[in-house]
């Protein structure tokens, strides 16, 4: 018996329907909306070591826009498309760039010298990124076995009329609530932050006896630790709400280890020898700060990059079937050949092959000579070039594929790239390259790897969005090249901002607390310890056997916690906050027996209102950083502006006021969602996240 054909699939729009699609103000738009969308992530990359999905708030914002122009939902996805992309080359860019200055490779971060750099290796990234996927998105995109979830979830929000504008507000509304919230701390409305000191021990008095009773073998301890409440941030408390209670408690468990347990240790054993590093006039508590903090940097903080190698060794190893899927699929593509050159229906027309390889070409040249500039030796820089050709081309396939799998947001391009760097690493050894040369050069296969997999990944979901929607796949690439290009112009300023505003205010830029940058800390941490020779190999050692107990004990994502170990404490503790918020929303919704309609309702609320904070508080960050730029001190230059004397409350702000304002976070988040549950009886709208 002859099997059934499945049935040819018959996207929204038919093949034969011609509407505008390709028009100037959707590129515009969407071309805006990627540099938005593109620098608050940026933002929120570098202090939470997260990124979140554009795909969404720029569907929503697109479609609201659009619909007062009368656009179509072809122009809707063109915009959304060319927005959410601004997403991945920041993500990209915020994984590696930094790593550059953290390992001492770049030691000016000037427009003058960094900028050119930064922007070649995202740009040769991203085009290479849009390329790769070009070679093997059909049978990708056509694969009924890839769920594509949120490919499929972007379609339903382009195909809800009604849902969409009010999406919209929801998003807006919240932007606005996140950028006055911390507006309100940068003005000092209130504190954001506070630190409490507790002695472990008492430094002097304290022994501890190594032996039998008896016995006078004593090490004396005694020291003082420091525990920190969550900061009060709408865009951590948004992270927290979208990645859920689960996922936040996981984070969380990684700050509580290293100030929960580690630090208060090592204080205990080493205060005596830490007492001698602090000023001779120095008194009180307060003045164990830095050494606390620089106990956390330096100690604890390469433990935690052990626990993130093993981490993500073990997330790829967990995903080896989708690894190798995804390179399989990669490679019958290439061999049966190119699709035929006359393709007449709409949603046939992709990019001509040659086109797509020629530019492949043009670029690995590009690439040769790029990293023999920047690794000073021509070995290095076509070893580099060739590595970043073939791991590139395989990573960003697989990035693909797993985006196909499980979607764009948890998409491990921070593994992926990890990868790279060890392979290329290695390589540069075994060649005899080393110093700071190899170190550059694994960096900056690093950069474009990282860069090209989360665009390819993008890409795709942005094809597959396109394939249900019935839009043009020519269309989508041209796009894409045009929004990656111009994201990679600028996305090098965010980076500069945040940097620098951070310097301004008294830190060290990228690895300050206040700006962690974690994956690009790993990376730098990796490449100078394999090719430079300068990595506390015990304490990597130690953190690579911790992760390993972790997978024993059935952590479910020991990279996490190793991450919450590198971050900064109030931020892990503020994103922990959201995904209680999150659980309480979910918990009251369960107790008033609300159906699953109205819980994907509540979901998809939650998650836009979420997001909306995060990009409020991502924006206003960058403005501030550019106040700190300009060297404008907030808020005492402002009251110097307005001719009057700064009120007492503004230079001592309290925390319990910031206390509050958290608070009202909250009620927001569990409030806005809960009110818009709507019927029992009403349809299910599509999910943003789910």
């Amino acid at each position: 018996m002859t099997p059934k054909t499945p049935p040819k699939h018959q996207p929204f729009v038919p093949p034969g329907v011609q509407m505008k699609e390709f028009t100037l103000r959707a590129v515009l738009l969407g071309l805006v909306l990627c540099v938005v969308l593109g620098a608050a992530n940026a933002y929120l990359g570098l202090r939470a070591g997260q990124t979140i999905a554009a795909t969404y708030p720029a569907a929503v914002i697109s479609m609201a826009i659009l619909r007062i122009w009368k656009g179509s939902i072809l122009e809707e996805n063109i915009a959304r498309t060319a927005g959410s992309i601004g997403e991945s080359v920041a993500a990209g860019a915020v994984f590696t760039i930094p790593a550059f200055v953290l390992s001492h490779s770049w030691l000016d971060f000037s427009p003058g010298t960094a900028y050119w750099k930064s922007t070649a290796l995202m740009m040769i990234g991203s085009v290479l990124g849009v390329l790769f996927v070009s070679l093997v998105r059909r049978t990708l995109v056509e694969d009924p076995d890839l769920p594509f979830p949120e490919s499929v979830a972007a379609a339903q929000i382009h195909k809800a009329g009604q849902v969409g504008a009010d999406a919209a507000r929801y998003l807006l509304y919240n932007m606005a609530l996140g950028a006055g919230v911390f507006l309100a701390g940068a003005f000092n409305f209130f504190a954001t932050d506070m630190d409490w000191f507790f002695n472990v021990g008492t430094l002097g008095r304290s022994a501890l006896r190594l032996g039998a009773p008896g016995s006078k073998n004593f090490l004396q301890t005694g020291g003082v630790t420091i525990f920190s409440g969550p900061t009060i941030s709408p865009a951590y408390v948004g992270v927290g709400y979208v990645i859920g209670p689960m996922l936040a408690s996981l984070n969380f468990s990684g700050s509580i280890i290293a100030w929960g347990l580690l630090i208060p240790l090592l204080m205990y054993f080493l205060g005596p020898q830490l007492h001698a590093f602090l000023p001779a006039n120095a008194t009180g508590d307060e003045s164990w700060l830095g050494i606390a903090n620089g106990v956390w940097r330096f100690i604890v903080r390469p433990i935690a990059v052990g626990g993130m190698l093993t981490g993500a060794s073990y997330t790829l190893f967990k995903m080896r079937k989708s690894l190798f899927g995804g390179l399989a699929r990669a490679f019958a593509e290439m061999k049966a050949g190119s699709a035929p050159a006359e393709l007449t229906a709409r949603t046939e027309r992709y990019m001509s092959s040659r086109i797509v390889l020629a530019g492949i070409f043009v670029v690995f040249g590009l690439m040769i000579v790029l990293y023999t500039y920047l690794s000073g030796g021509l070995v290095a820089g076509l070893v580099a070039a060739i590595v970043m050709l073939v791991v590139g081309f395989c990573f960003a396939t697989v990035s693909g594929y797993l985006v196909g799998v499980i979607g764009s947001s948890n998409n491990p391009i921070s593994g992926l790239t990890l990868s790279t760097v060890i392979i290329a690493a290695l390589l540069m050894v075994a060649l005899g390259v080393k110093g700071q040369g190899g170190v550059i050069a694994v960096l900056g296969v690093a950069a474009v790897v990282c860069v090209s997999s989360a665009v390819a990944g993008e890409l795709l979901q942005d094809f597959k969005v396109g394939y249900i929607i019935g839009g043009t796949p020519r269309s989508i690439q041209i796009v894409e090249l045009i929004a990656v290009v111009l994201a990679s112009a600028v996305m090098y300023f965010p980076l500069l901002l945040l940097h620098e505003g951070n310097m301004k205010m008294g830190g060290i830029g990228f690895g300050d607390a206040k700006l962690p940058a974690p994956q690009a800390g790993l990376m730098a941490s990796l490449s100078q310890g394999i090719v430079g020779g300068d990595m506390a190999w015990p304490l990597i050692i130690a953190g690579i056997l911790m992760g390993v107990a972790f997978i024993m004990i059935g952590v479910k994502s020991p990279m996490l916690v190793a991450i919450g170990m590198y971050l900064p404490l109030g931020t892990t503790f503020a994103i922990f906050a959201g995904g209680v918020v999150r659980w309480l929303s979910d918990m009251i919704a369960t107790r008033r027996g609300m159906n699953e309609s109205q819980k994907i309702r509540i979901e998809s609320v939650g998650v836009l209102a979420a997001s909306g904070m995060i990009a409020g508080e991502a924006l206003m960050g960058l403005v501030t950083a550019g106040f700190a730029v300009a060297d404008i001190k907030i808020p005492d230059d402002v009251f110097k502006m307005l001719g009057m004397p700064m009120p007492e409350m503004f230079k001592h702000p309290s925390y319990t006021a910031g206390l509050v304002v958290l608070a009202l976070l909250a009620l927001v988040l569990i409030n806005m969602p809960l009110a818009n549950a709507g019927r029992p009886e009403d349809p299910p709208p599509p999910a943003a996240i789910v």
